[in-house]
């Protein structure tokens, strides 16, 4: 039996097509992306009246009741955008293609902007991904486990002066974990700590209390006995038994991994969250076509908030 992702079912929606779009075709996705419940017709973000006068002239509306003038992008992720609807229909399609993410370089080549641009702009679009994991919680059987990225301490070039990495004297303190919890047959959350243990007070408010937890044998999981059915894994003896597994977290980490290794090269630091998040959506909604993936990021981007964090070309400074 053919593997879905290698089925025409797969790709039902190409580059090809975007392209040939016209600007007002793509004007008219982007309206229905934003207002799916009203068939694309306009409603005032500021008193929510749905009768608008529409300003072709300018791609703008004007509210009957407040008078308020917006945009279809005002008040989201593309508020104050200056690339084309075209393009910016071809980002997300450009983005969700990549099975282990798109680098901002490939992105910037693909669309003739500055490598700035894509940069700041694939950030957006994972801060619109990770909405759909805000108020999550995980039920049924849970695997929760962690993996530690970035802090690379370079060997000695003499081997005499080499020193044992693998000891917390030796290493930088730059090394972060990122823990996943993720359901059987359902959805994940992955989350930044500094070890696995401190993600166990995470756990308790996103992990309903009915829920059965399998993780490997990590002593920061120790204290999970306490709180959930808990079955472990020893991966020093086996990957998985019939009573304890945590393969679906292990398939999470391999994931980032090879977007870290094979594309982006550079995840820790201050946006490990956000290609952890990235990965999680990935690997949540990989069974579905190319088309519907760029639909969910189109009306998550739709739906945020305009970004505190990404603004201009660079990200605004911590308060």
């Amino acid at each position: 039996m053919q593997h879905f992702l290698l089925s025409t079912q797969a790709r039902s929606l190409s580059l090809k097509t975007v392209f040939r779009m016209s600007e007002d075709e793509a004007y008219q996705h982007f309206c229905q992306l934003r207002w799916p419940e009203t068939d694309g017709e306009a409603v005032c973000p500021k008193c929510g009246c749905a009768e608008t006068y529409n300003i072709t002239s300018r791609r703008r509306f004007k509210c009957v009741a407040c008078h308020h003038q917006f945009s279809v992008t005002s008040g989201t992720i593309f508020a104050s955008r200056k690339l084309s609807f075209v393009d910016l229909l071809a980002a997300i399609v450009i983005f969700v293609n990549g099975a282990k993410g798109v680098s901002a370089l490939q992105v910037s080549r693909d669309l003739d902007v500055q490598y700035k641009t894509a940069f700041v702009l694939s950030h957006k679009l994972r801060e619109a991904m990770a909405l759909e994991q805000q108020n999550r919680r995980l039920d049924g059987v849970v695997e929760i486990d962690g993996a530690y990225f970035g802090g690379h301490v370079k060997p000695a070039n003499v081997k005499a002066e080499r020193k044992d990495r693998r000891l917390a004297e030796n290493r930088n303190g730059k090394r972060q974990c990122v823990v996943v919890m993720r359901e059987r047959g359902g959805k994940s959350l992955p989350f930044v700590v500094r070890n696995e243990g401190e993600a166990v007070p995470i756990a308790r408010q996103r992990i309903s209390p009915q829920a059965i937890i399998h993780a490997d044998e990590g002593t920061g999981w120790d204290v999970m006995y306490g709180i959930w059915e808990t079955k472990r894994i020893n991966h020093s003896v086996r990957y998985s038994s019939d009573t304890a597994c945590t393969n679906q977290a292990e398939s999470f980490f391999s994931r980032l991994r090879r977007m870290e290794v094979g594309t982006h090269h550079h995840i820790a630091g201050q946006y490990l969250h956000a290609y952890a998040g990235e990965a999680s959506w990935r690997e949540d909604n990989r069974r579905i076509s190319n088309g519907s993936q760029a639909m969910l990021v189109g009306e998550s981007a739709m739906a945020s908030a305009v970004s505190r964090q990404w603004a201009g070309y660079w990200q605004r400074r911590a308060a």
